[in-house]
C-alpha cells in the first residue's frame, strides 16, 4: 500500500520512518521495477542477470544534479546493525548520470533513470534496502525515499490461495497457505529463525507478518490454517488510459487543454459493493507510462495532465475517508490520496497531476482511527477476484546481526 495511506498511523519515536515517501512536490511518476518484467514484484536476485530500474521525473525547467545512497534494513524495514562497508561495495553513494529534458510537452520536466546493481554500487548481502535520492550538494535534503529487496534464493517458497477459508466458503475472503522448502539442516530452528511477510497486491497497509509455522519437517515448514492469512478478496482494479491527447481513451470522458496544461476528466465511477463480480485482466495496481502519439521515447514525450477522479456515492459516507489506491500514488502525501467530498454533487473527487499512460486504481474505505484500507464498502469483496500474493521469507540464524532474505514466492488467486 502506498505510504500515504499508512500516514494515519503514528510510529513509535524509537522507530525510523522507512516508508516510501516523496518529500519534494516536484518529483513525479516514481517507478521501481525489474528490467526484465515491470509487472511482477521488484525483487532482485543476488548474483543474477537482472537489474532493478528506478525511474522518475523532476518537474522543472532546470536540471538538478542528483545522487543516491542505500540503507540496509531487516524484515521489519528498520535499519540493521550492519555498517555500509558490509552491505555495499565501494562508496555508498553514486551520481545519477542518465537524465534528459522532456520533448514537445506543455509541462517541462527532466526524466531520471538508473539501474541497480551497477559499476558504482553492488550489494554484498541480501535483505531489504531503503534507497534515498538527494541533490549532490545537499545530502541532508532527501527528495524521496523508496524500498526494494535483494533475495538470496536459498529456499523454495510455494504459496497457494483458496476461497475455501477457515471462516467461510466461496464468499468474501481468500486464504493463503505456503510451504518453505530447504536442504536438511539448512534452517536450524525454524520456530525462532524464520520471519515471513505476506503482501496482497503490493499493499503495505494490510501486510501480514508470520513467525510461527503450523508444522515443521526435516526439509520444510508449513504455514496453514492461520487466521492472519485470511484476506478480504476485494475486486478487480479499475483502469483508465490517457495514452492519447486527441482521441478517446479507456475510462476517460474527455481530454481538453486549458492553459497551461491538459486536463483529463475520467468517467464517473460507481460503487461496486452490490454489483455482480466481473472479471477484468489488470496489472494488480501498477501503471505504465505511454504516449501513443510519441515519435521517440515515451519517458520524454509523455505529457502531464490534471486527472480528475469522481466517485458517485449519492451522499457523504460517515465514519471514515475514501482513499485512492494504486502504484502511481506510491509515496505521495495523504493530501493526494484522500478523496474530497463535494456536497453539491454528492460525489467524492480528487485532482492529480499524472503523466500520460495506463493506470490501475481502486477506492479504499479507511475507518476513522484505522490505517488499514477496506475494499468491501465501495469495491465489494468477491472470492473470484484475481489477486497477487507475495510471500517473503527471512532467516535470522543465532548470532547473526541481520535478517537474510532467503526466498520468496508469488501466487495468484483464482488460477
Amino acid at each position: 500500500m502506498c505510504c500515504c495511506l499508512m500516514a494515519v498511523t503514528a510510529l513509535a519515536q524509537s522507530r525510523v520512518d522507512t516508508r516510501t515517501h516523496i518529500f519534494d512536490n516536484n518529483v513525479h511518476s516514481l517507478k521501481v521495477c525489474l528490467a526484465s518484467n515491470m509487472y511482477i514484484p521488484p525483487v532482485l536476485m543476488m548474483n543474477g542477470d537482472d537489474h532493478l530500474v528506478v525511474n522518475f521525473d523532476y518537474i522543472d525547467y532546470d536540471v538538478h544534479y542528483l545522487r543516491y545512497s542505500v540503507t540496509h534494513c531487516n524484515a521489519d524495514w528498520q535499519p540493521s546493525q550492519l555498517v555500509e562497508s558490509e552491505y555495499v561495495s565501494g562508496f555508498n553513494y553514486a551520481d545519477i548520470d542518465d537524465y534528459a529534458h522532456s520533448e514537445a510537452t506543455y509541462v517541462h520536466y527532466y526524466n531520471y533513470q538508473f539501474v541497480l546493481p551497477n559499476a558504482d554500487m553492488e550489494f554484498l548481502v541480501s535483505g531489504n534496502y531503503l534507497l534515498s535520492v538527494y541533490e549532490q550538494d545537499n545530502p541532508e535534503d532527501i527528495l524521496f525515499q523508496t524500498r526494494f529487496s535483494v533475495c538470496e534464493g536459498k529456499v523454495g517458497v510455494y504459496p497457494k490461495v483458496t476461497s475455501r477459508t477457515d471462516v467461510e466458503y466461496n464468499n468474501r475472503f481468500q486464504q493463503l497457505s505456503f510451504d518453505v522448502r530447504f536442504k536438511p539442516g539448512q534452517i536450524k530452528d525454524p520456530y525462532s529463525e524464520l520471519t515471513c511477510v505476506v503482501n496482497q497486491n503490493s499493499r503495505e497497509d494490510n501486510a501480514v507478518t508470520v513467525v510461527r509455522p503450523l508444522m515443521v519437517g526435516v526439509d520444510h515448514v508449513t504455514y496453514d490454517h492461520n487466521q492472519d492469512l485470511i484476506f478480504p478478496a476485494g475486486n478487480e482494479f479499475r483502469r483508465f488510459e490517457t495514452v492519447a491527447a486527441h482521441t478517446i481513451n479507456m475510462g476517460v470522458k474527455s481530454i481538453r487543454y486549458y492553459n497551461p496544461m491538459y486536463h483529463a476528466t475520467l468517467m464517473v465511477d460507481e460503487p461496486r459493493n452490490e454489483v455482480q463480480y466481473l472479471y477484468d485482466k489488470t496489472q494488480f495496481g501498477r501503471f505504465t507510462i505511454r504516449n501513443a502519439e510519441a515519435y521517440g521515447e515515451n519517458a520524454l514525450e509523455a505529457d502531464y495532465m490534471i486527472t480528475h477522479f469522481t466517485l458517485n456515492t449519492d451522499g457523504k459516507l460517515n465514519g471514515g475517508n475514501v482513499w485512492l489506491y494504486g502504484e502511481f500514488l506510491n509515496g505521495y502525501p495523504a493530501s493526494q490520496a484522500i478523496m474530497k467530498y463535494d456536497a453539491n454533487s454528492g460525489c467524492y473527487t480528487a485532482d492529480l497531476l499524472l503523466k500520460q499512460g495506463a493506470y490501475n486504481y481502486m477506492y479504499l474505505w479507511v475507518p476513522d482511527g484505522s490505517s488499514v484500507g477496506q475494499t468491501g464498502k465501495i469495491e465489494g469483496d468477491h472470492y473470484e477476484t484475481v489477486n497477487e500474493y507475495t510471500v517473503k521469507v527471512y532467516d535470522r540464524p543465532m548470532g547473526e546481526r541481520y535478517d537474510h532474505f532467503v526466498g520468496y514466492g508469488v501466487a495468484y488467486s483464482g488460477k
